[in-house]
């Protein structure tokens, strides 16, 4: 993968080989200015007196990983490639544990209280903090590369879901138009669907109960194509379990039922509540801006025989990709959104009670949780070189968790290569 280059005012130049960084380094012509993404900054040369060569940035947009890719337009090499993955599901869990704890504190001490919540009109525009999340992360990453990367165009997968055709990719005509509930209540719907039966033991004549498939505490919605009928014995004996757990000594139940509840489209709707407010950012920008569909990204993927995976789609978006790209070499960096820590006032316990207060400092001894660091430990268990992200504790001992392990160091064995930035890296 290409290393990026700077000039000494710290535009960007055209990337260069990492044989080529290396070659600049040693010969003290250039300093490393960042390590991830690696980029050097030369010493003796501006923009100026240099040629640079466009480059488009081509973005694959994703519900849990958003691929990127950096395409010189006139060698159509891919000079950099990136994955990120979002935190989207942590911070649903948050944000659910701070409801659930603030509906309990109310509950016990003011319930006789007027409830508040829903009493607010949303900004036009706005979108859930899990949602916004991904928006951010991607727009994060655009303006940095566009601070290091002379990019001159912007590519990007206009992700178009049609929710009914595929929930049901037979649909056509006047049943199209006229929606999956015309004319029916929910309750009616599904006895229509599950033939007036229970889908687990097929007992009739009983009282059925709607039945989510996947339980809405594991991440289910409440969709019609995650709906079925159970009497309320099943009901009762499925609780939140997953349908595979439950059914698993009934393996053609579950095959039946599976084939005949449709699978829920969380990630798809979350991904098209997004690309509107992704492309209207990302025109802020001042590029011109190409979309595509995710039917040209499969088909120019294929007509070039170009394994599938979240960066390489990312290069084969829109119809400016070129008939032959120069992937060679090309080991994507995996970024994995990791926050800025929290922003209580105080702890908790698991009750919501509050322990002990926040510490004000951030930095200690130099070091802040999140950065990377070298550790060059001398003797003892633990004696060697490794790299790794730090979580610090305010005494002379850290978290060091490198990819096969963690374990406690002294922070003078250590030396800062990045600081926190609030991602994870890896190759």
């Amino acid at each position: 993968m290409y290393a990026f280059v700077l000039d000494k005012n710290l535009k960007p130049l055209d990337p260069c080989h990492p044989a080529r960084a290396r070659k600049l380094l040693n010969n003290g012509r250039a300093r490393v200015f960042k390590r991830y993404p690696f980029t050097i900054v030369l010493l003796d040369r501006t923009v100026e007196d240099s040629v640079t060569h466009p480059h488009r940035l081509k973005i694959d947009p994703g519900s849990k990983v958003t691929g990127m890719a950096v395409v010189q337009e006139q060698s159509y090499r891919v000079t950099h490639a990136l994955e990120i993955e979002h935190r989207t599901e942590q911070i649903k869990k948050a944000l659910d544990s701070r409801r659930a704890l603030r509906r309990g504190r109310r509950n016990r001490k003011l319930r006789y209280r007027k409830r508040r919540f829903l009493n607010r009109i949303r900004p036009e525009g706005w979108l859930a903090p899990s949602i916004e999340s991904r928006v951010a992360n991607v727009e994060t990453w655009v303006g940095r590369m566009i601070r290091v990367c002379p990019i001159s165009a912007l590519s990007m997968e206009l992700v178009r879901f049609d929710m009914q055709k595929m929930q049901n990719p037979e649909i056509r005509g006047v049943e199209y138009q006229r929606g999956e509930l015309f004319g029916f209540e929910v309750k009616e719907y599904l006895l229509q669907k599950w033939e007036r039966k229970c889908a687990y033991c097929s007992a009739k004549e009983t009282p059925l109960e709607i039945e989510h498939i996947q339980a809405l505490s594991k991440g289910g919605s409440n969709r019609v194509s995650n709906l079925t009928l159970a009497c309320r014995p099943c009901n009762q004996a499925k609780g939140n379990k997953p349908v595979e757990a439950f059914l698993k000594k009934k393996p053609d139940v579950l095959k039946q039922v599976l084939a005949q509840a449709l699978a829920p489209l969380k990630d798809a709707a979350a991904v098209n509540s997004t690309r509107w407010e992704l492309l209207r950012r990302l025109k802020g920008y001042g590029f011109p801006v190409e979309t595509g569909t995710g039917g040209r990204t499969k088909f120019n993927r294929k007509l070039r025989n170009i394994p599938k995976t979240h960066w390489t789609d990312a290069a084969c978006v829109g119809a400016s990709t070129p008939e032959r790209l120069l992937l060679k070499g090309v080991r994507p960096l995996i970024v994995k959104a990791k926050g800025h820590g929290r922003r209580q006032r105080c702890r908790t316990d698991r009750y919501g009670f509050p322990i002990a207060h926040a510490p004000s400092q951030k930095f200690f001894m130099g070091f802040q949780t999140g950065d990377l660091v070298k550790a060059d430990i001398p003797s003892r268990k633990y004696a060697g070189k490794y790299t790794g992200r730090i979580a610090i504790r305010y005494r002379p001992s850290f978290k060091l968790s490198t990819l096969e392990k963690s374990f406690d160091v002294h922070p003078k064995y250590l030396k800062t290569i990045h600081r926190a930035d609030g991602y994870e890296y890896r190759l």
